[in-house]
């Protein structure tokens, strides 16, 4: 594992890149993919407010402009999840309140630059913005029979 110096570079370096993006339009889905705070702090972050690993920051740190370039050449996705979450939100009265939403994932799996990355596209709600939620890096794929088995990923968006 590298220094705590590089690290903090490292981060910082990606954190001046990922606020200068913006928004990229994403032929795969027709649409712009905005990248917001959130996605950000996701590659820092998992569920539960929990630290990722360093060593795994940094390795997404890196991957973030190979994610731009995917997600503005991508002409279709290779994976889509949909499901429902509760949200906590004021109502009328400024009350918080649980309210069910759905929210759709969409999987864009390419090789840029001689690298292997996914990037995973997140959607709260039925017309809410389509926002970058992750990258993640090169990964084994094997078989065994019909079986195709993926390493380094757990299978749950919220998370990878």
């Amino acid at each position: 594992m590298e220094d705590l110096a590089e690290y903090e570079k490292v981060k910082e370096e990606a954190r001046e890149f990922y606020t200068k993006i913006g928004r990229i339009f994403c032929p795969a889905l027709n649409q712009a993919i905005h990248f917001t705070r959130d996605g950000f702090n996701h590659i820092i972050y998992q569920k539960g407010a929990k630290e990722r690993d360093k060593a795994a920051q940094m390795s997404r740190f890196r991957l973030l402009p190979l994610a731009v370039k995917l997600v503005a050449q991508a002409s279709t996705y290779q994976e889509y999840e949909k499901t429902v979450k509760e949200f906590e939100v004021k109502n009328k009265k400024k009350k918080r309140v649980i309210k069910n939403k759905p929210v759709c994932y969409w999987g864009l799996i390419g090789i840029i630059e001689n690298r292997k990355l996914k990037v995973t596209i997140k959607q709260e709600g039925h017309n809410g913005p389509l926002r970058f939620w992750s990258v993640v890096p090169a990964w084994d794929t094997y078989h065994q029979g019909d079986v195709h088995f993926i390493g380094t990923t757990k299978g749950d968006p919220e998370e990878d």
